[in-house]
């Protein structure tokens, strides 16, 4: 299916306050995180996935191996495979998150709800 519309998206709240929409494509997974001023920041992590944030609107504090830069809307961070990452919440924002290969083990990946 070329077409992807919201009803068709997985919801899903990895951290509280961090509300996702997710979708999978045959080789990328796509979030759209709506992120509340009070949730709680992403802990340091890495995976085999290369990673890209896009804000779209208000602003979030990432920290990509030994960098780290506040992103407002209209910036993206790419994220190399297997390097350490987080991202501190600046306040209300919204991020889209795309991974390559895809992550199933995000909402509505193989073997995930949805």
């Amino acid at each position: 299916m070329p077409f992807v519309s919201p009803d068709q998206m997985i919801t899903g709240e990895p951290l509280p306050g961090w509300h996702g929409r997710f979708f999978h494509a045959e080789h990328m997974t796509f979030a759209l995180y709506e992120i509340d001023a009070a949730a709680p920041s992403l802990h340091e992590h890495h995976h085999e996935n290369e990673e890209v944030w896009n804000v779209i609107d208000g602003a979030i504090t990432l920290a990509v191996g030994d960098e780290k830069r506040t992103l407002r809307a209209g910036e993206a961070a790419i994220i190399p495979p297997n390097t350490p990452h987080s991202a501190t919440i600046v306040g209300a924002c919204r991020v889209v998150v795309a991974d390559h290969p895809r992550r199933d083990e995000l909402p509505g990946g193989i073997g995930q709800p949805g």
